[in-house]
């Protein structure tokens, strides 16, 4: 789409991309573990997590968790612990299994109903001059169909994600540009 915003903030505007504000909401929306992994609660809970069952193994494994089944044992034992970069691992290994999980719930959460109703914040133009600044006022659109948006964002695919916001707001009419760039963006589900 060449419409796409390809220099923003040149002019002092300050925001985030639509797609990215969605991604933020949406990973608020799935509950992950609130103690951080560097405490041992949650590193065990993580672990635990990654390991309740065969399927859940399977996919810590395709979500780049590489360590043996002996080191994890000896882990969740207490016997080792893991290096920063295990660390890492795992909590971007519980992360991408944990959006998989709840991803087909909030799919069904969001669509119910007719959709969701989605409120878009404009970025922050206090930064820009005069001159420059456009018109910019709150929005809020339903979003009826979840699927793309859900999906990229379960697969952590930030490109999909992106295109999908995008092809969302069109339905802002020719306004829709001034919404590739958000302040945030909230929803209720």
């Amino acid at each position: 789409m060449s419409e796409r915003t390809r220099d923003f903030g040149h002019y002092g505007a300050r925001g985030i991309k639509g797609s990215d504000a969605v991604a933020r909401q949406l990973d608020q929306l799935t509950g992950y573990i609130a103690t951080p992994i560097t405490a041992k609660r949650g590193l065990m809970a993580r672990l635990r997590y990654l390991t309740k069952s065969e399927h859940a193994r399977k996919a810590a494994r395709e979500a780049g968790l590489t360590v043996t089944d002996r080191t994890i044992k000896a882990w969740l034992e207490g016997k080792q612990r893991p290096s920063n970069s295990s660390l890492k691992q795992i909590e971007a290994a519980y992360r991408a299994v944990r959006r998989q999980n709840v991803a087909r719930y909030l799919l069904r959460r969001l669509n119910d109903g007719g959709g969701t109703r989605v409120e878009i914040h404009p970025f922050n133009q206090s930064q820009v001059d005069r001159r420059f600044q456009r018109v910019l006022e709150y929005r809020s659109l339903n979003i009826r169909r979840w699927d793309m948006l859900i999906r990229a964002w379960a697969a952590g695919d930030a490109s999909g994600l992106d295109d999908a916001w995008v092809d969302v707001i069109v339905d802002l009419g020719s306004q829709w540009g001034k919404y590739e760039y958000v302040s945030a963006v909230g929803f209720a589900a």
